[in-house]
């Protein structure tokens, strides 16, 4: 099982990272081991004084695919999910002053907070709304149409790259508002007004 993630694939929020907005995906992967699953909480790592939350529409691939057509891109997932791409910033900044890979500071251990999967045909739109809070308060806040690169157009690009399997995950993309943790936080994520998860920093 293979996760691909999607930097800056919310115009609001590259301008919040004063980063460019890119002409095509910005494509990263995590290992399997960066799943954090069943409302675990989150172990605040050692290596970083400033981890971020970044919430994000996570779409699962239902079968192997490989140079994917536009046509045919949208038969190739069903089901959506809510999740977290943690982000140890101040790692993050070290990578790119030094043009290494961001893996340190992204995919590290128990970094991608993963919700149940329901079927996007039960909410009953294209456009898909989703929230985080942080003790109480929420943080972040978008819809599906706010991303640069759809779903279909993410599938199809990736798998120019790389075969699909059943069960490959896509973190879409992170709207405006992230921000730090600290120790005693709890998020909470939504799609629309149906809680998906709840992650407690310790």
């Amino acid at each position: 099982m293979k996760i691909f993630c999607i930097g800056r694939n919310y115009a609001a929020h590259a301008a919040e990272m004063n980063s460019k907005v890119p002409t095509k995906p910005m494509v990263f992967m995590k290992a399997e081991n960066a799943l954090l699953l069943d409302n675990k909480p989150l172990y605040y790592p050692p290596f970083t004084s400033n981890l971020h939350y970044e919430a994000e529409l996570v779409i699962k691939i239902d079968k192997p695919g490989k140079f994917i057509q536009p046509q045919f891109s949208s038969s190739y997932y069903s089901s959506i999910a809510l999740g977290i791409d943690f982000t140890a910033r101040d790692l993050q900044a070290k990578c790119k002053e030094k043009s290494h890979p961001w893996e340190i500071s992204k995919a590290f251990d128990n970094s991608a907070v993963l919700s149940e999967f329901i079927k996007i045909e039960d909410l009953k739109t294209d456009n898909i709304e989703f929230s985080l809070s942080k003790n109480g308060e929420v943080v972040q806040h978008g819809f599906s149409d706010q991303m640069i690169f759809n779903f279909n157009t993410l599938i199809e690009y990736i798998s120019q790259f790389f075969s699909f399997e059943a069960g490959d995950l896509i973190y879409t993309g992170t709207p405006v508002g992230v921000g730090p943790v600290q120790v005693g936080d709890i998020l909470k994520g939504y799609i629309q007004d149906r809680q998906m998860f709840e992650c407690e920093i310790k």
